[in-house]
């Protein structure tokens, strides 16, 4: 499976608010205030972190983005997975993220 640190919460995904808006899932603030600690010198363009996420029985290869305004990441979800994994917004869902 993955490699690297990880990380466990529940979240519930958000539409952001824009023609074709994206579905993303707000990592706990905690939580990201540790991953910033720890990897902000990896971090590319625009806060952008790579990590492998796994939600039910998908995992993937993705990056989740520093977003000021909400300091914390944000996970951004391809409607296959949630498809796949039946996943509604502001339904609880549990996420395991490898950085």
């Amino acid at each position: 499976m993955a490699t690297g640190l990880k990380y466990e919460f529940t979240g519930k995904p958000w539409r952001y608010n824009s023609p074709g808006g994206w579905i993303f899932i707000s990592l706990p603030g905690n939580m990201a205030k540790k991953i910033r600690n720890n990897f902000k010198n990896e971090e590319e363009g625009w806060g952008r972190l790579k990590a492998t996420a796994k939600i039910g029985n998908s995992a993937w290869k993705t990056a989740i983005w520093f977003d000021t305004k909400k300091q914390t990441y944000l996970l951004p979800l391809k409607a296959d997975i949630r498809q796949k994994e039946s996943i509604e917004i502001d339904k609880k869902t549990n996420v395991i993220l490898w950085i």
